[in-house]
Protein backbone atom coordinates (compact mmCIF):
# COMPACT_ATOMS: atom_id res chain seq x y z
CA UNK A 1 0.00 0.00 0.00
CA UNK A 2 1.35 3.61 -0.87
CA UNK A 3 0.93 6.57 0.65
CA UNK A 4 -0.82 9.21 -0.17
CA UNK A 5 1.19 12.15 -2.05
CA UNK A 6 1.57 15.26 0.61
CA UNK A 7 -0.73 18.25 -0.36
CA UNK A 8 1.17 21.52 0.70
CA UNK A 9 -0.93 24.43 1.48
CA UNK A 10 -0.23 26.84 -1.00
CA UNK A 11 -1.31 30.20 1.69
CA UNK A 12 2.11 30.59 1.59
CA UNK A 13 2.61 31.49 -2.18
CA UNK A 14 -0.59 33.27 -2.11
CA UNK A 15 0.03 35.67 0.94
CA UNK A 16 3.20 37.76 -0.17
CA UNK A 17 1.01 38.65 -3.25
CA UNK A 18 -1.73 39.32 -1.14
CA UNK A 19 0.44 41.76 0.75
CA UNK A 20 2.31 43.50 -2.14
CA UNK A 21 -1.36 44.16 -3.54
CA UNK A 22 -2.42 45.39 -0.69
CA UNK A 23 0.56 47.75 -0.55
CA UNK A 24 0.33 48.88 -4.36
CA UNK A 25 -3.54 49.42 -3.72
CA UNK A 26 -3.07 51.72 -1.19
CA UNK A 27 0.41 53.22 -2.71
CA UNK A 28 -1.94 53.88 -5.47
CA UNK A 29 -5.10 55.65 -3.55
CA UNK A 30 -2.37 57.88 -2.52
CA UNK A 31 -0.74 58.96 -5.33
CA UNK A 32 -4.11 59.87 -6.77
CA UNK A 33 -4.55 61.33 -3.77
CA UNK A 34 -1.71 63.49 -3.83
CA UNK A 35 -1.87 64.34 -7.76
CA UNK A 36 -5.23 65.94 -6.92
CA UNK A 37 -4.41 68.30 -4.13
CA UNK A 38 -1.17 69.25 -6.37
CA UNK A 39 -3.00 70.00 -9.10
CA UNK A 40 -5.69 71.72 -7.23
CA UNK A 41 -3.33 73.89 -4.97
CA UNK A 42 -1.55 74.84 -8.11
CA UNK A 43 -4.62 76.25 -9.69
CA UNK A 44 -5.06 77.76 -6.49
CA UNK A 45 -1.52 79.72 -6.34
CA UNK A 46 -2.43 80.73 -10.19
CA UNK A 47 -5.46 82.33 -9.29
CA UNK A 48 -4.47 83.94 -6.64
CA UNK A 49 -1.42 85.56 -7.96
CA UNK A 50 -4.09 86.71 -11.09
CA UNK A 51 -5.90 88.43 -8.51
CA UNK A 52 -2.96 89.76 -7.19
CA UNK A 53 -1.95 91.89 -10.65
CA UNK A 54 0.47 89.28 -12.39
CA UNK A 55 -0.22 88.08 -15.87
CA UNK A 56 0.44 83.93 -16.01
CA UNK A 57 -0.49 81.87 -18.99
CA UNK A 58 0.18 78.35 -18.78
CA UNK A 59 -0.97 75.33 -20.84
CA UNK A 60 -4.10 73.31 -19.29
CA UNK A 61 -2.53 71.53 -16.18
CA UNK A 62 -1.82 68.12 -16.12
CA UNK A 63 -0.46 65.40 -13.47
CA UNK A 64 1.34 62.19 -14.14
CA UNK A 65 4.14 60.19 -12.86
CA UNK A 66 2.64 57.39 -11.11
CA UNK A 67 3.60 55.16 -9.18
CA UNK A 68 7.18 56.89 -7.46
CA UNK A 69 6.74 60.96 -9.39
CA UNK A 70 4.03 63.30 -8.86
CA UNK A 71 4.66 65.40 -12.39
CA UNK A 72 2.91 68.78 -13.03
CA UNK A 73 3.04 69.57 -16.74
CA UNK A 74 2.39 73.07 -17.18
CA UNK A 75 3.54 72.70 -21.06
CA UNK A 76 4.42 76.77 -22.49
CA UNK A 77 4.40 78.89 -19.28
CA UNK A 78 4.59 82.98 -19.02
CA UNK A 79 5.09 84.44 -16.06
CA UNK A 80 5.01 88.30 -16.00
CA UNK A 81 4.80 90.64 -12.17
CA UNK A 82 2.96 93.64 -11.64
CA UNK A 83 6.65 95.16 -11.81
CA UNK A 84 6.37 94.48 -15.85
CA UNK A 85 9.40 91.95 -15.04
CA UNK A 86 8.71 88.51 -16.56
CA UNK A 87 10.06 85.12 -17.73
CA UNK A 88 8.44 82.96 -20.46
CA UNK A 89 9.11 79.16 -21.21
CA UNK A 90 8.83 77.11 -23.90
CA UNK A 91 8.27 73.86 -21.60
CA UNK A 92 8.24 73.77 -18.07
CA UNK A 93 7.43 70.84 -16.16
CA UNK A 94 7.29 70.75 -11.99
CA UNK A 95 8.36 67.24 -10.32
CA UNK A 96 8.53 65.74 -6.79
CA UNK A 97 8.98 62.27 -5.41
CA UNK A 98 5.46 61.23 -4.29
CA UNK A 99 7.42 60.28 -0.91
CA UNK A 100 8.94 63.18 -0.58
CA UNK A 101 6.21 66.18 -1.61
CA UNK A 102 7.62 68.64 -0.22
CA UNK A 103 10.80 69.00 -2.20
CA UNK A 104 10.02 69.95 -5.91
CA UNK A 105 12.21 70.29 -8.89
CA UNK A 106 11.19 72.45 -11.55
CA UNK A 107 12.78 71.54 -15.07
CA UNK A 108 12.89 74.13 -18.52
CA UNK A 109 14.77 71.61 -20.97
CA UNK A 110 14.33 74.54 -24.00
CA UNK A 111 14.67 78.07 -23.95
CA UNK A 112 13.56 80.99 -21.95
CA UNK A 113 12.94 84.36 -22.35
CA UNK A 114 13.23 87.64 -19.77
CA UNK A 115 11.43 90.53 -19.44
CA UNK A 116 12.55 93.45 -18.65
CA UNK A 117 10.63 96.94 -18.21
CA UNK A 118 13.02 99.31 -19.28
CA UNK A 119 15.54 97.44 -20.82
CA UNK A 120 13.67 94.67 -23.23
CA UNK A 121 13.94 90.96 -23.97
CA UNK A 122 16.52 88.60 -23.35
CA UNK A 123 16.54 85.08 -25.01
CA UNK A 124 18.57 82.35 -22.65
CA UNK A 125 19.20 79.38 -24.38
CA UNK A 126 21.89 76.65 -23.84
CA UNK A 127 21.91 73.30 -22.16
CA UNK A 128 18.89 73.50 -19.73
CA UNK A 129 17.23 75.50 -16.60
CA UNK A 130 16.20 73.88 -13.17
CA UNK A 131 14.82 75.71 -10.41
CA UNK A 132 14.61 73.36 -6.85
CA UNK A 133 13.01 74.50 -3.60
CA UNK A 134 12.74 72.01 -0.24
CA UNK A 135 10.95 72.60 2.56
CA UNK A 136 7.94 74.29 1.25
CA UNK A 137 5.82 74.15 4.10
CA UNK A 138 8.53 76.12 5.97
CA UNK A 139 8.51 80.12 6.43
CA UNK A 140 11.37 80.12 3.96
CA UNK A 141 12.35 77.17 1.92
CA UNK A 142 15.62 76.38 0.48
CA UNK A 143 15.98 77.80 -3.41
CA UNK A 144 18.45 76.77 -6.07
CA UNK A 145 18.36 77.90 -9.88
CA UNK A 146 20.78 76.58 -12.20
CA UNK A 147 21.55 77.69 -15.96
CA UNK A 148 23.80 74.94 -18.11
CA UNK A 149 25.60 76.53 -20.42
CA UNK A 150 23.67 79.40 -21.36
CA UNK A 151 23.85 81.93 -23.86
CA UNK A 152 22.08 85.31 -23.29
CA UNK A 153 20.81 87.12 -26.49
CA UNK A 154 18.91 90.40 -26.91
CA UNK A 155 15.68 90.24 -28.91
CA UNK A 156 14.79 93.07 -31.44
CA UNK A 157 16.14 96.68 -30.11
CA UNK A 158 16.54 95.48 -26.26
CA UNK A 159 19.77 96.42 -24.17
CA UNK A 160 21.85 93.35 -24.24
CA UNK A 161 22.94 91.65 -20.98
CA UNK A 162 25.62 92.43 -18.93
CA UNK A 163 27.39 88.80 -20.23
CA UNK A 164 26.68 87.34 -23.29
CA UNK A 165 27.47 83.92 -22.09
CA UNK A 166 28.92 81.69 -19.29
CA UNK A 167 29.71 78.26 -18.83
CA UNK A 168 27.18 77.31 -15.34
CA UNK A 169 25.61 80.21 -13.21
CA UNK A 170 23.99 79.55 -9.84
CA UNK A 171 22.25 81.17 -7.32
CA UNK A 172 21.19 79.62 -3.70
CA UNK A 173 19.01 80.81 -1.23
CA UNK A 174 18.42 79.41 2.36
CA UNK A 175 16.90 80.75 5.73
CA UNK A 176 19.46 83.00 7.69
CA UNK A 177 18.83 83.14 11.80
CA UNK A 178 15.82 82.70 12.90
CA UNK A 179 14.39 83.08 9.91
CA UNK A 180 14.59 86.94 9.83
CA UNK A 181 17.00 86.94 7.11
CA UNK A 182 17.58 85.19 3.95
CA UNK A 183 21.03 83.81 2.96
CA UNK A 184 22.32 84.04 -1.16
CA UNK A 185 24.78 82.25 -2.97
CA UNK A 186 25.86 83.73 -6.52
CA UNK A 187 28.20 81.38 -8.37
CA UNK A 188 29.13 82.22 -12.36
CA UNK A 189 31.90 80.45 -13.86
CA UNK A 190 33.70 81.41 -17.39
CA UNK A 191 31.50 84.04 -18.19
CA UNK A 192 32.02 86.37 -21.05
CA UNK A 193 30.87 89.88 -21.03
CA UNK A 194 28.80 91.74 -23.46
CA UNK A 195 30.71 93.40 -26.49
CA UNK A 196 31.69 97.40 -24.61
CA UNK A 197 29.75 96.32 -20.95
CA UNK A 198 31.84 96.37 -17.63
CA UNK A 199 32.81 92.48 -17.62
CA UNK A 200 34.37 93.05 -20.73
CA UNK A 201 36.97 95.79 -19.30
CA UNK A 202 37.68 93.93 -16.20
CA UNK A 203 38.70 90.68 -17.91
CA UNK A 204 39.95 92.81 -20.72
CA UNK A 205 37.98 90.69 -23.18
CA UNK A 206 38.84 87.69 -20.82
CA UNK A 207 36.24 85.49 -19.44
CA UNK A 208 35.25 86.15 -15.84
CA UNK A 209 34.41 83.35 -12.46
CA UNK A 210 32.46 85.05 -9.72
CA UNK A 211 31.62 83.74 -6.13
CA UNK A 212 29.38 86.16 -4.06
CA UNK A 213 27.92 85.71 -0.81
CA UNK A 214 25.68 88.14 1.48
CA UNK A 215 22.65 88.05 4.22
CA UNK A 216 19.32 89.58 2.99
CA UNK A 217 18.19 91.28 6.02
CA UNK A 218 14.62 92.10 7.13
CA UNK A 219 13.26 88.84 4.86
CA UNK A 220 10.00 89.42 5.93
CA UNK A 221 9.96 92.47 3.32
CA UNK A 222 10.34 89.88 0.68
CA UNK A 223 6.80 88.60 1.27
CA UNK A 224 4.94 91.91 0.11
CA UNK A 225 6.88 93.03 -2.85
CA UNK A 226 5.81 96.51 -4.39
CA UNK A 227 4.42 97.54 -7.87
CA UNK A 228 8.21 98.15 -8.93
CA UNK A 229 9.35 93.95 -8.06
CA UNK A 230 10.41 92.35 -5.47
CA UNK A 231 13.35 93.84 -4.37
CA UNK A 232 11.92 97.31 -4.86
CA UNK A 233 9.41 96.50 -1.96
CA UNK A 234 11.97 94.39 0.50
CA UNK A 235 14.18 97.48 -0.18
CA UNK A 236 11.93 100.25 0.88
CA UNK A 237 10.43 98.17 3.56
CA UNK A 238 14.41 98.29 5.24
CA UNK A 239 15.93 95.61 3.41
CA UNK A 240 19.72 95.69 3.00
CA UNK A 241 22.19 93.67 2.18
CA UNK A 242 24.98 92.61 5.03
CA UNK A 243 27.87 89.94 5.88
CA UNK A 244 28.90 90.58 1.83
CA UNK A 245 31.52 88.72 0.51
CA UNK A 246 33.12 87.97 -2.45
CA UNK A 247 35.71 86.45 -5.04
CA UNK A 248 36.11 87.37 -8.70
CA UNK A 249 38.41 85.54 -10.88
CA UNK A 250 40.32 86.31 -14.47
CA UNK A 251 43.45 84.33 -15.23
CA UNK A 252 45.61 84.64 -13.39
CA UNK A 253 44.21 88.35 -11.83
CA UNK A 254 41.95 87.99 -8.28
CA UNK A 255 40.10 90.47 -6.77
CA UNK A 256 38.29 89.73 -3.18
CA UNK A 257 35.25 92.04 -2.30
CA UNK A 258 33.61 92.45 1.00
CA UNK A 259 31.14 95.18 2.39
CA UNK A 260 28.93 95.25 5.37
CA UNK A 261 26.02 96.65 4.41
CA UNK A 262 24.68 98.13 1.29
CA UNK A 263 21.18 99.58 0.69
CA UNK A 264 19.52 101.19 -2.07
CA UNK A 265 18.32 104.42 -2.65
CA UNK A 266 14.49 105.65 -4.17
CA UNK A 267 15.09 105.41 -7.09
CA UNK A 268 16.88 101.71 -6.73
CA UNK A 269 20.58 102.98 -6.75
CA UNK A 270 23.16 101.16 -4.68
CA UNK A 271 24.48 102.83 -1.79
CA UNK A 272 27.15 101.84 0.45
CA UNK A 273 30.85 100.93 0.48
CA UNK A 274 32.54 98.29 -0.81
CA UNK A 275 36.01 97.34 -0.26
CA UNK A 276 38.46 95.35 -3.19
CA UNK A 277 41.54 93.90 -2.53
CA UNK A 278 42.70 93.36 -6.38
CA UNK A 279 45.94 91.53 -7.75
CA UNK A 280 45.91 93.82 -10.40
CA UNK A 281 43.13 96.45 -10.06
CA UNK A 282 44.33 98.97 -13.32
CA UNK A 283 41.52 96.22 -15.26
CA UNK A 284 38.90 95.81 -12.54
CA UNK A 285 38.93 100.18 -12.19
CA UNK A 286 38.82 100.51 -15.93
CA UNK A 287 36.32 98.09 -16.72
CA UNK A 288 34.34 100.27 -13.96
CA UNK A 289 34.75 103.46 -15.09
CA UNK A 290 34.12 102.43 -18.84
CA UNK A 291 37.00 103.43 -21.58
CA UNK A 292 38.48 106.82 -22.34
CA UNK A 293 41.27 108.93 -21.03
CA UNK A 294 39.78 109.52 -17.52
CA UNK A 295 39.31 106.08 -17.18
CA UNK A 296 43.34 105.13 -17.82
CA UNK A 297 44.18 107.95 -15.67
CA UNK A 298 42.43 106.50 -12.73
CA UNK A 299 43.83 102.56 -13.78
CA UNK A 300 47.02 104.28 -14.03
CA UNK A 301 46.78 105.89 -10.09
CA UNK A 302 45.48 102.75 -8.81
CA UNK A 303 49.38 100.78 -9.36
CA UNK A 304 49.28 97.16 -8.68
CA UNK A 305 48.28 94.74 -5.70
CA UNK A 306 46.50 97.71 -4.02
CA UNK A 307 43.35 97.76 -1.47
CA UNK A 308 40.31 99.50 -3.15
CA UNK A 309 37.43 101.33 -2.10
CA UNK A 310 34.16 101.90 -3.88
CA UNK A 311 31.54 104.50 -2.61
CA UNK A 312 28.12 104.48 -3.71
CA UNK A 313 26.32 107.87 -3.20
CA UNK A 314 24.34 110.21 -5.09
CA UNK A 315 23.40 107.62 -7.35
CA UNK A 316 27.49 107.40 -8.12
CA UNK A 317 30.40 105.03 -7.78
CA UNK A 318 33.05 106.71 -6.36
CA UNK A 319 36.71 105.85 -5.92
CA UNK A 320 38.54 108.38 -4.16
CA UNK A 321 37.70 111.53 -5.46
CA UNK A 322 36.36 110.52 -9.03
CA UNK A 323 32.91 109.68 -9.76
CA UNK A 324 33.51 107.35 -12.23
CA UNK A 325 30.09 105.23 -13.07
CA UNK A 326 26.59 105.45 -12.09
CA UNK A 327 25.99 103.11 -9.06
CA UNK A 328 23.98 100.19 -10.17
CA UNK A 329 20.33 99.81 -10.25
CA UNK A 330 18.69 96.91 -7.49
CA UNK A 331 15.36 97.95 -9.08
Amino acid sequence: MTDAPVRHSRRGLIVPFAIAGLILAAWTVWWFALARQVETRATGQIESLRQAGWTIDTAPLSVDGWPFRVRLNLGQARVVAPSGHGLEASRLVAEANAWAPLTWVAIAPDDLTLTRPDKGRIRIEGDGARMSLAGIDRPWPRFAMELIRPTFTPVGSAEAFPISRAEHVSLEAKPGPQNQAVDVLFQMVDARGRAGGPVEGVTDSGLLSARVELRMENAEGLRTPSDEGLMAGWSRGGGRFTHVRGLLESGDNRARIESESLSAREDGRLEGRISMSADRPAAVVAGIAGRGAGAARMAGAAGSDVALVLDFRDGRAWLGPFAVAPAPRLF
